[in-house]
C-alpha cells in the first residue's frame, strides 16, 4: 500500500496493549480520513506486539521502529522523520503527558502547527479544543498539516473488527546522537496509578477534612473496582500522592462513573473530568459548582454520606 500523504497515528503501548487515548486518536484520525479521503497509517516504535491490533481497530497501514527505552528526543526525532519521509498531512497523538510533549517536538522539527487537547472536528476540518480552563471553546484550523493531540474521553474508542488486518511495514530511522541520555529512573514511592484508562473513579477533595478521612475514598474505589483520583487541594495537604490528581494540571480522565466527593467543582479540576459518562457528586454546599455538572448531586456531609454508601454496596455484594 502507497502510504505517501496519509495520517499518521502514533500509538502508545504499555505492556504491548494500546493505551486508550490512543486509540481514540486513532478514531480522530479516521474521521478526518473521511472528510480528506485519505487513509490512516498507525506508528508503533520501540514496540510492535500491538502491530495486529491497530489493524483490528481500523488502521489501513501499520509502520514500526525499533527504538530503545522511550527517550523523548529519540522518539521525537523518529515521528519528525516518518511525518516528513511520507509527506503526512497530519499526525496525530493521544493527549498523554509523553504525547503533548512529542506533539510540541515534532510540529517544531516539522515546521507545522500544533493543537493540543482536541475534543471534536468540524465538517470543515477545523480541530475543537477548550480554553480558559474550560469555560470556552475554540475552532483551529491547521490549513491541511500539522500535529493534534486528542483529548482523553472525546473521540471514543473505535470498534474492534476481529481478523481485519493492515500491512505491516518495519522501517529504519536514523536519529543521530542524543544530546541527553537518560541514566537512571528511579521510581516513585507510590502505586502505579492508571487514571486515563480507568472506567470507575472515586475522587476526594478538601471536602474530605483530613488524610484519615481520605480512606473512605480508597475504600469506597476499592469496592467499585475503580481507581482514586483526587483534586489539587487534596494532594497539596499530603492525603494523597500526585499521580492521583485529576484536572488541568492533573489527569485529563473519562471514566463511565466519576463520584466526587468533597470537591467544590473548581474549573481548574472540572475541564479535566467533564468527559466522564456518568457523574454523582456529594457536597455539603448546595451552591457548590459541581453540581452543575453532576447526574446526580447528593447535599450533604461526605464523611456522613460515603461510610452509608459503603455499607449499602457490600450489603448488595453480599
Amino acid at each position: 500500500m502507497e502510504i505517501k500523504d496519509m495520517i499518521l497515528v502514533y500509538l502508545e503501548t504499555v505492556d504491548g496493549q494500546i493505551v486508550k487515548v490512543s486509540l481514540e486518536a486513532l478514531n480522530a484520525a479516521k474521521k478526518l480520513a473521511a472528510q480528506t479521503s485519505k487513509a490512516v497509517a498507525a506508528v508503533l516504535v520501540g514496540d510492535a506486539g500491538a502491530a495486529a491490533s491497530a489493524g483490528s481497530y481500523g488502521a489501513d497501514a501499520v509502520l514500526t521502529v525499533a527504538a530503545e527505552d522511550h527517550q523523548a528526543e529519540s522518539y521525537a526525532a523518529i515521528l519528525a522523520e516518518l511525518y516528513t519521509r511520507y509527506n503526512a498531512s497530519c499526525l496525530v497523538l493521544g493527549s498523554t503527558r509523553d504525547g503533548k510533549e512529542l506533539a510540541a517536538r515534532v510540529s517544531a522539527k516539522a515546521g507545522v502547527g500544533c493543537v493540543t487537547d482536541a475534543m471534536d472536528l468540524t465538517a470543515e476540518g477545523g480541530w475543537v479544543r477548550s480554553i480558559y480552563g474550560g469555560s470556552l471553546q475554540e475552532t483551529v484550523s491547521l490549513e491541511g498539516r500539522g500535529v493534534v493531540t486528542v483529548r482523553s474521553g472525546t473521540f471514543g474508542k473505535p470498534e474492534e473488527t476481529p481478523g481485519r488486518t493492515a500491512p505491516v511495514t518495519a522501517v529504519d530511522v536514523e536519529t543521530g546522537a542524543l544530546r541527553a541520555v537518560i541514566k537512571e529512573t528511579v521510581k516513585e514511592l507510590a502505586e502505579s496509578v492508571n487514571l486515563e484508562d480507568a472506567e470507575v473513579i472515586v475522587a476526594g477533595g478538601r471536602g474530605m477534612g483530613s488524610a484519615e478521612n481520605f480512606k473512605l475514598v480508597h475504600e469506597l474505589a476499592e469496592l467499585l473496582g475503580g481507581v482514586v483520583g483526587a483534586s489539587r487541594p487534596a494532594i497539596e495537604d499530603g492525603w494523597v500522592p500526585r499521580n492521583h490528581q485529576v484536572g488541568q494540571s492533573g489527569k485529563i480522565v473519562a471514566p463511565k462513573l466519576y463520584i466526587a466527593c468533597g470537591i467544590s467543582g473548581a474549573m481548574q479540576h472540572v475541564s479535566g473530568m467533564t468527559g466522564s459518562g456518568y457523574i454523582v457528586a456529594i457536597n455539603k454546599d448546595e451552591d457548590a459548582p459541581i453540581f452543575d455538572v453532576a447526574d446526580v448531586g447528593i447535599v450533604g456531609n461526605v464523611n456522613d454520606v460515603l461510610p452509608l454508601m459503603i455499607e449499602e454496596i457490600k450489603a448488595r455484594k453480599a
